[in-house]
């Protein structure tokens, strides 16, 4: 850990040929064209599982915009909807054909997902939401279609067209808020650079696209810019940032025989990198392949419409049949009149505030969640937030801020260079010359700066100058040990080292003032966000790619008492698993390429806004603040949307209970008979009522 004091002001005045200053990172569209990714066909066109498989959102919004058009002549041509208010229906020669034309047109199309999704439930044995709405619209199309022909009884066509309306209203509202996991690949590719500067035998550079690279390749990477390619440092020393790629909170030295990973972001220095590794075999390609295992591989649970749909197809096609029955046979009622009953029945079980009752709730919860920060983007893992009992953080930008910071200064002499302030502002007015990011924490937690003169770096140790008369140096451990090897060994010192934290030492006129210990800084909220989480009973647990020392100090100061350290990204999916397997629903929350596939993997995965765009990508939750503490309103905010989906559920299928049995006819003896017009007025305050419901969510 004390790598980057021993080494950090080695490459400061360093100036390759190709200039002193690299060019920015940028976003370099191209990468697309040379990343191993291959996401779904239809760029971002959002496809959801299961039910709405081969439908997009647009999809749904074209089908229902088009069948509403159509629902407007079918219900004012209906004859039963004028008598409801008192009117006398449209008449005129082939006004039912025109009812059935229209009808037509919006159960072919407007209903078409529906009766695919029927097919597809029949062939898997799982009839859900599909097929009980396939059901309710075919006999209701069907029966009322005979009915023009030439069988005497009552038309459901504009029951029909509303049924489909609202159906695929839900619908689209349920796509749009279910996020598209799949960009998560696409944002991968995206950190690698659009082209390398390859070096050709002369010496002379080339520009090439990535797929030109080839292993034993030489490349150079400027200072800013991103590592093209795995592969080792052949010359040249830097510190590069491998944040976002395998958690290591603290820029890495890089020297001659060093191996860099492509993605990661170049420090202050120019390197030359021989390629070891491209395509498939990179580091990130093998990310790319994780992410897509896990959530190919994660389950997904049952809706609570889909439940309640199951045993409404039920209910629809039992009611129906022993009504059906139960007129013909027992009652020995006519044949048309048994029908009659027997359709009214199934399309009464299927109700159309169903559909709405879980999308409406999604829809006022997600935007709810939004004002607070909280971007929902899997409905599914959103609803399981509610029983989680375990959260996995990633340490670096989650629990820290992810950038180095002055933790301790332990003064070695008395006097006025013994005061933290004093010893800060002379460390910061030799560090303010320097660009590296421990000498950029220095000067950023330092109250000021002075003028500094005869400012000269020391090559691979520190840097030195004279402030206020007084020769002022910032130097590392290695010089210490080397000149002073008792200052090194003071027991303060000894303890900041072992809890994993970088020291520089300050000297002035060649005296040991100060020890300055830095690190990752922890987030202000982080242990709010603990202590919460440990009042619900959920076990709050640490991921990081630091070291044992960094880990067990900072779970120490968040009072977490489980951690798992060193994990390199390709194993932080296997720590989620292995808590899942001791019986925990695991939330991971974190913000880096090495975060991506335990994102995956977890039952809920929660990214921190700040983070790269393949964690947010991946997550199924956002906390665009940045807030740890977010992650106990996430919960919070997930059992309030589960009590509204029962409560909703409860509305849109509880007047089932009143509505069938009347319309069945068991209470025909007493003259009250149910009929297809008053069950769907039903059916509307049903719907009505679901929807108020939905708007009174609160968490």
């Amino acid at each position: 850990m004390q790598e980057h004091a021993e080494n950090h002001h080695k490459t400061e005045h360093m100036h390759e040929a190709a200039g002193d200053h690299g060019e920015p990172p940028s976003s370099h569209d191209g990468a697309d064209e040379t990343a191993p990714v291959t996401g779904h066909e239809g760029g971002h066109e959002e496809h959801a599982p299961g039910r709405h498989t081969g439908h997009s959102t647009a999809d749904f919004a074209r089908r229902f915009w088009v069948s509403l058009v159509l629902t407007v002549p079918v219900i004012v041509l209906s004859p039963s909807v004028p008598r409801l208010i008192g009117l006398e229906p449209i008449s005129f020669p082939g006004v039912d054909y025109v009812s059935l034309a229209l009808a037509s047109v919006i159960y072919f199309y407007g209903g078409w997902p529906f009766l695919k999704g029927l097919v597809r439930e029949i062939r898997v044995r799982a009839p859900g939401m599909m097929t009980l709405i396939a059901v309710a619209i075919t006999t209701a199309y069907f029966y009322s279609s005979t009915v023009v022909l030439g069988l005497a009884g009552e038309v459901f066509f504009w029951e029909l067209a509303t049924l489909i309306d609202v159906m695929l209203l839900g619908h689209w509202i349920e796509m749009r808020s279910v996020g598209s996991a799949s960009r998560a690949l696409e944002q991968l590719a995206k950190l690698l650079p659009g082209e390398a500067h390859r070096l050709r035998p002369d010496g002379t550079i080339e520009d090439v696209s990535l797929d030109r690279l080839a292993v034993d390749d030489r490349v150079l990477v400027k200072p800013g810019e991103r590592v093209s390619a795995d592969g080792t440092v052949v010359d040249g020393d830097s510190s590069v940032n491998e944040s976002m790629l395998t958690g290591e909170s603290k820029p890495v030295g890089k020297h001659a025989g060093d191996a860099v990973i492509g993605g990661a972001i170049n420090g202050e220095g120019s390197l030359v990198v021989e390629v070891k590794k491209t395509g498939a075999d990179s580091f990130l390609s093998q990310v790319i392949d994780l992410v897509r295992q896990a959530q190919e591989s994660k389950s997904r649970t049952q809706d609570l419409a889909d439940r309640a749909a199951l045993w409404l197809t039920v209910v629809a096609l039992g009611g129906g049949a022993l009504t059906l029955v139960a007129w013909l046979v027992f009652a020995a009622a006519p044949f048309d009149f048994a029908l009659a009953r027997t359709v009214t029945v199934m399309v009464i079980a299927c109700p159309h505030a169903l559909g709405l009752a879980i999308p409406l709730v999604v829809a006022v919860s997600t935007s709810l969640g939004a004002a607070r920060g909280l971007l929902v983007r899997n409905r599914t893992a959103f609803e399981q937030a509610r029983l989680v009992n375990a959260v996995i953080f990633d340490k670096t930008g989650t629990l820290t801020l992810g950038t180095f910071g002055v933790t301790d200064v332990v003064p070695l002499s008395s006097g006025t260079t013994g005061r933290p302030d004093e010893i800060l502002t002379l460390a910061a007015s030799v560090e303010a010359h320097s660009e590296h990011p421990i000498a950029k924490a220095i000067v950023a937690a330092a109250p000021g700066a002075r003028p500094v003169e005869d400012f000269k770096a020391l090559p691979g140790t520190g840097a030195v100058g004279v402030v206020d008369g007084r020769r002022v140096a910032v130097v590392s451990p290695g010089y210490l040990r080397e000149h002073q090897p008792h200052v090194a060994r003071h027991e303060a010192v000894v303890a900041l080292t072992n809890q994993g934290k970088t020291v520089v030492f300050v000297l002035a006129d060649d005296e040991p003032v100060a020890a300055v210990g830095l690190a990752d800084t922890i987030r202000p909220e982080s242990r709010q966000a603990v202590d919460s989480l440990r009042a619900m009973g959920v076990k709050p647990i640490m991921l990081t790619g630091d070291n044992r020392q960094v880990a067990a100090w900072v779970a120490g100061e968040l009072g977490i008492d489980e951690y798992f350290a060193e994990v390199l990204p390709a194993d932080k999916a296997s720590r989620v698993t292995e808590v899942q397997s001791q019986g925990y629903l695991v939330a991971m929350t974190g913000d880096g390429v090495n975060d991506a596939p335990a994102l995956a993997a977890a039952d809920v995965g929660i990214a921190v806004g700040a983070g790269t765009d393949v964690a947010i990508e991946t997550a199924d939750i956002v906390l665009v603040r940045s807030d740890p503490r977010d992650i106990v309103a996430i919960i919070g905010l997930a059992k309030a949307t589960y009590r509204k989906m029962v409560q909703n559920l409860a509305w849109a299928t509880g007047y089932n209970v009143i509505a069938i049995p009347l319309a069945a006819g068991v209470l025909y003896g007493l003259g009250i008979l149910l009929s297809p017009a008053l069950g769907a007025a039903l059916m509307s305050a049903s719907t009505v009522v679901v929807a108020v419901n939905s708007r009174f969510l609160r968490a």
